[in-house]
């Protein structure tokens, strides 16, 4: 069984959700993650998945909306966690390749969701796009200040020095579609040097489709095409890789095990 780590089930209207979850389910998806971005869209969540044992959620505030509402405080975070499908925190971190947020407000938004994690005692999913120096010392800083917490580098597709300073956090890696695409060979060098208990896979869907279906609408389905490249850069066999991924999950999301 295959898990995607990270999707967005909301972003599929009611009619083409049922459509979606089948194919994932027909290609040996047994679970996926449907993450929050904003406090408004997290609480829905949870009703979203309603009734599917094998749904869960995260609820928090992309950097990309870090700004348009107050930062939401670690104890109301932590307090959303509570919820039994909900398993994590995030996506929260920095983006500095669009800038949607100030940088200052995308920072104390990150400490923020670091601090609900660590409060909540689940793991938190973690968007780094173009800010690899500010994430990587977020992370050391929060950590020295308050204690350790779990997270997740999701859609990894950054740099080795994110990736070494990650590693030495006890840090887990989500790969998605970008790590088939034909000019993703530095990143499959990093994914070669991952500790294998550190791996999982996402399909970010909508988004990212991986070859064969780049430029498609993404969809939890296609993880196994990740997964695959995943299998052949480690030198697993698919069926390997599926369970691999599947055990990190479990020992990273505990609330899903």
């Amino acid at each position: 069984m295959l898990i995607d780590s990270h999707c967005h089930l909301d972003y599929y209207t009611q009619v083409e959700l049922p459509d979606v979850l089948a194919r994932a389910a027909a290609a040996g998806v047994g679970q996926m993650v449907t993450i929050g971005t904003t406090i408004e869209q997290s609480q829905r969540l949870p009703g979203l998945i309603e009734g599917h044992d094998n749904l869960w959620c995260t609820v928090g505030v992309h950097p990309h909306h870090a700004a348009e509402a107050p930062i939401p405080t670690p104890e109301f975070l932590a307090t959303l966690a509570r919820h039994p499908r909900v398993i994590g925190i995030g996506e929260s971190g920095l983006d500095y390749f669009y800038d949607k947020s100030p940088r200052d407000v995308q920072a104390e938004n990150f400490r923020a969701h670091i601090r609900g994690a660590r409060l909540a005692g689940v793991p938190l999913a973690i968007h780094a796009r173009d800010a690899d120096d500010d994430i990587a010392t977020i992370l050391r800083d929060e950590r020295e200040r308050g204690g350790d917490f779990a997270f997740l580098l999701h859609c990894f597709s950054s740099t080795r020095a994110l990736a070494e300073a990650a590693m030495e956090l006890d840090g887990y890696f989500s790969f998605s579609g970008i790590l088939t695409f034909p000019k993703s060979s530095e990143l499959r060098d990093i994914a070669r040097d991952i500790p294998l208990d550190r791996l999982l896979v996402e399909t970010d869907a909508p988004y990212l489709a991986p070859v064969p279906f780049r430029g498609k609408r993404n969809e939890p389905a296609w993880v196994a095409h990740t997964a695959k490249v995943l299998a052949d850069v480690r030198g697993l066999t698919p069926a390997a890789m599926a369970d691999l991924t599947t055990a990190n999950f479990r020992r990273l999301f505990r609330k899903a095990a």
